[in-house]
């Protein structure tokens, strides 16, 4: 008996506490529902395309592919920004903190203009990237067309809301996200079918739809952030303020972030063109899969948000011990997430595949994917919370940089293609090795984790 309770004083510091939990929930729940409503508009995005046939939602997946690496630049700004705007937001170091969201917008500003000027100049030539059928091609450089405006209205919208959401202010994003859910889905409706008067514009209509979502997110969320807010006090005049003394620590520390989230998109794409490049079925199999994916993980995204958010405060007010124990605290939930969201993908996923207009291929390479995807969320749930939350939010950029480039372009990339278009194994194996990455850095990081060498000063 003695010994039992000399076991449970050992670990209780790392049970968390009731005020943990609370400040948990209270910025993982308004985070993991505006994921949720994000995820809810791709999946009705799909389901419409869908019902038009495997062209249409294919090319509106792959040319997606390419815009989500500039929305994936967006999180590596934004987030790699709020390592430092957490950090002085604890230390309340509100003039600091504005010069490094001034560097993150004007960096934000410059990678914008270089995605949008791709996309002007050769729409065709970004489809071929992934996919070498002509019609989709077609059909997915005219979706591009009606998003060349987005990714600044995305950018600046997306890297103000995690600022946001590193002071604590979670709430009005998700607002925002409601608001734009149900804008998205009425003009989808009426530009893809052609309701209400409206051209039936297929794939473009999906396109033109999202289009005036992002203006509404920009105006809501910008608006805000540059002419309201008094909890950061940023304004329209700080955009020019002099940041070179702040700049090389934002270097330092954000860039590494930046570069891993850029690096993790592009080897996200390779794994585009390897599936691209399979076939057709695959493609559509896998779109009905992430979608169900990150419905089944959208609390796993808050979850690593507040870790990150939360690590950073406590950093910023000096207690390391705390943020050592809260980090295996972490981890804990990141497992138990990780399982519960791997037995909803099971359950689910019957359902969700039969909801599709596809043919019996493609609901067989569905169900393979789903199984795959039920396996490895547990992994990428441990890893996730790790990598994006607790080591991040304790400035260890340049470790994570490490992890995401080796394992992702060493391992995934290159037995994802052996396993896709050599060895020709069947799509569980193939969408296994594609995201081996996610075993190995769950494995790696826990290891980081214990050595406490993820605390940086700054």
């Amino acid at each position: 008996m003695k010994q039992r309770s000399t076991w449970v004083e050992k670990i209780r510091p790392y049970l968390g506490d009731k005020a943990f939990y609370h400040q948990v929930v209270a910025i993982a729940l308004p985070i993991s529902l505006q994921s949720l409503i994000t995820i809810g508009v791709n999946m009705m995005d799909t389901i419409m395309l869908g019902s038009l046939g495997e062209t249409a939602l294919s090319a509106s997946s792959l040319a997606n592919q390419f815009i989500n690496i500039f929305h994936i630049c967006c999180m590596g700004m934004g987030m790699g920004a709020s390592v430092l705007t957490a950090r002085f937001w604890g230390m309340q170091d509100k003039p600091s903190l504005r010069k490094a969201i001034t560097i993150m917008l004007r960096l934000c500003f410059i990678i914008g203009s270089v995605f949008t000027l791709a996309t002007i100049i050769t729409p065709e030539g970004l489809m071929r990237v992934y996919t070498e059928e002509g019609h989709i091609i077609q059909a997915g450089a005219g979706y591009f067309r009606w998003s060349i405006p987005c990714y600044l209205l995305l950018g600046f919208s997306l890297t103000c809301t995690i600022v946001l959401r590193s002071v604590g202010q979670v709430r009005l994003p998700l607002i925002c996200s409601i608001a734009a859910f149900f804008i998205n889905i009425f003009f989808n409706y009426m530009f893809i079918f052609g309701k209400f008067g409206a051209p039936a514009m297929g794939v473009e209509g999906a396109a033109l739809g999202t289009l005036i979502s992002r203006v509404f997110e920009f105006c809501f969320i910008c608006g805000y952030f540059l002419f309201f807010d008094k909890k950061i006090g940023y304004r329209v005049k700080h955009l020019f303020m002099k940041c070179k003394d702040m700049l090389g620590d934002y270097l330092r520390i954000s860039i590494p972030v930046l570069v891993s989230d850029a690096l993790l998109a592009f080897g996200n794409s390779a794994v585009a063109m390897v599936m691209g490049r399979i076939g057709a079925s695959f493609v559509s199999a896998n779109a009905i899969t992430m979608v169900t994916q990150q419905l089944s993980t959208v609390f796993i995204q808050g979850t690593s948000n507040a870790s990150s958010i939360i690590t950073g405060h406590t950093l910023g007010e000096g207690d390391t011990g705390k943020a050592q124990r809260q980090g295996v605290t972490f981890l804990g939930l990141g497992t138990v997430i990780g399982i519960l969201a791997g037995g909803l993908i099971m359950a689910i996923s019957g359902p969700v595949i039969s909801a599709y207009n596809i043919n019996s291929e493609t609901q067989a390479i569905a169900r393979q994917l789903m199984l795959a995807v039920g396996v490895i969320v547990i992994f990428q749930s441990m890893n996730s919370i790790l990598t994006k939350g607790v080591l991040r939010g304790g400035g260890d950029t340049k470790f994570l940089m490490l992890a995401d480039i080796l394992f992702l372009w060493v391992a995934s990339i290159p037995l994802g293609y052996l396993a896709g278009l050599v060895w020709h194994l069947p799509a569980f194996w193939v969408y296994t090795f594609l995201k081996i990455d996610q075993f190995i850095k769950a494995v790696w990081c826990v290891f980081r984790l214990g050595s406490k060498k993820w605390i940086k000063k700054i």
